[in-house]
């Protein structure tokens, strides 16, 4: 009668951690849906006022923005905004809008972006300002990626590059 208790002993300490296991896995999260300043900021939409009338929203490279992207490059042009096509990624739709005034790029936004879950919003609240910046900086798409955020900054490289065709800029 001795030698079965040693052995119930093990079945019942078995029995007591693997509850204990599963009640620590079920009860993990993997993620918040909590929102955050930064990413309400970063997904205002863009506006730009204008004195030259109304501003030319394009969804794409055109010719019919040629002439009035050529009349404001001479020295005191109005602004205009273009906007780039919406670039599929694996986690969502990525756009840019960019504001030019005098052949210069004046002003970025990031209307879409993917924000499905808190770790998007979380990546994306530093890796969307970081790429506006760079894009100030180097008035163009020759710009690297955000460590972290590569999937995003691939989708706005290509709608920026879109935006920056359809404003025939390089």
């Amino acid at each position: 009668m001795t030698k079965g208790r040693p052995a119930m002993r093990r079945i019942t300490l078995w029995l007591l951690s693997t509850v204990a296991a599963l009640v620590l896995l079920f009860s993990y999260r993997t993620s918040t849906n909590d929102t955050g300043a930064a990413v309400a900021a970063a997904t205002a939409p863009a506006t730009t006022p204008s004195t030259a009338g109304p501003v030319p929203q394009e969804t794409g490279p055109s010719p019919t923005t040629s002439p009035s992207a050529s009349a404001s490059d001479g020295g005191t042009g109005a602004a205009k905004t273009y906007t780039g096509a919406s670039a599929s990624t694996r986690w969502g739709d990525v756009q840019v809008t960019i504001t030019v005034a005098g052949g210069r790029i004046t002003d970025v936004q990031v209307p879409v972006y993917p924000t499905g879950n808190g770790r998007d919003q979380e990546i994306n609240a530093y890796a969307v300002p970081a790429l506006v910046q760079e894009t100030l900086e180097a008035q163009g798409s020759d710009i690297d990626v955000v460590s972290g955020a590569t999937v995003t900054s691939e989708g706005y490289l290509q709608s920026l590059q879109s935006a920056l065709d359809a404003a025939h800029l390089s």
